[in-house]
């Protein structure tokens, strides 16, 4: 039996898996409010104690960098550590990955109807590819090909500086430079991201909000209230924060795809691109993930999808899991293109 999680700074999956016929086949799963509870030890215990399952390895997908066994997970305020984890589960030893490395271990366990494709790119593509996902914070991951197999690793990319492309992106570095002092993509391609967009608009004068939305979003989840009102046509100024959030999306997709040299294809995950896929699948998206002077002919060749399945970094983590304990074999599994 595999015990995975994918540990986010909103919501904590955790999933018992079997290995059946080369495929992972899910036994129970459950999604937990992280917020409510005091650390992932409390979580993982409550998970196996509900289901009755005893786990022989485990995995879990964290946000942030993960040091020696341990994670202080970002925009959460948990320190994880996998032997307390193993001691609790009373295993030998548990494993933690960073999330976007759990998502792109997922990518094998995916089939076609698990993607939405933004660009076709080379039929055949080749080479690296890397996983670009936006939710609760920014994340970003790569998979080296190594001539046989995909093998992903972990990166802090999305803290990277945020690098403005035009005078009014510069204007919103600087808004959000008095705002954080140092403002990385994540503090734009994030779901407060999305809010921080929406202020940043209304405050320097190019939309103005209405009462029927700032009350919205006092009530409730204000990128959410954002991207509906946005994809609903029902608010000039969401629309545009909307336009904007998606045009800074592609721009850093495309950053992200030059410095792996991910020719085999950049994959779209996290919370927020599913539910704005058909906003994603509009030109602006690509438009700015190709616009990179010389580069731009090479980018037009990258297959860019859209993870629409919410479980790829539950999947990753078993994957994980299974592999280390010999459970799977190494080759078990290929990235689908």
């Amino acid at each position: 039996m595999i015990l995975s999680g994918d540990i986010g700074g909103t919501l904590t999956r955790l999933a018992f898996f079997e290995v059946a016929d080369r495929r992972l086949r899910l036994v129970a799963r459950k999604i937990y409010p992280s917020g409510e509870y005091a650390g992932l030890t409390e979580l993982v215990t409550r998970f196996a104690t509900e289901y009755g399952h005893r786990a022989d390895c485990a995995a879990f997908g964290v946000p942030g960098p993960v040091r020696e066994g341990y994670a202080k997970i970002t925009n959460l305020p948990w320190l994880v550590d996998a032997t307390e984890l193993a001691r609790a589960l009373r295993l030998p030893e548990t494993a933690l990955i960073n999330d976007l490395e759990a998502n792109a271990h997922g990518l094998a366990a995916l089939g076609p109807d698990d993607f939405a494709v933004l660009n076709e790119g080379l039929p055949d593509a080749t080479g690296n590819a890397a996983v670009i996902s936006a939710g609760t914070g920014l994340g970003e991951a790569g998979l080296y090909w190594d001539g046989t197999r995909y093998r992903p690793f972990a990166s802090e990319g999305g803290h990277a500086d945020f690098a403005p492309r035009d005078n009014l992106e510069m204007e919103l570095l600087r808004y959000l430079l008095a705002r954080y002092g140092h403002v990385s993509h994540e503090r734009i391609l994030s779901g407060p991201g999305l809010h921080n967009l929406y202020l940043f608009l209304r405050d320097t004068g190019r939309g103005k909000e209405s009462s029927g939305i700032a009350e919205a979003m006092r009530m409730q989840d204000p990128p959410m209230v954002i991207s509906q009102a946005a994809l609903e046509g029902k608010c000039s100024l969401c629309v545009k924060a909307l336009d904007l959030f998606v045009s800074i999306y592609g721009a850093e997709a495309g950053n992200l795809a030059l410095k792996i040299m991910a020719t085999g294809g950049i994959y779209v995950g996290g919370g927020i691109a599913p539910g704005i896929v058909k906003k994603l699948q509009e030109a602006r998206f690509m438009e700015a993930f190709t616009a990179k002077g010389r580069m731009q002919q090479l980018l037009e060749s990258i297959p860019v999808r859209v993870i629409l399945n919410p479980d790829t970094p539950l999947l990753g983590a078993a994957l994980y899991a299974a592999r280390r304990a010999s459970l799977i074999p190494d080759d078990f599994g290929s990235v689908t293109e």
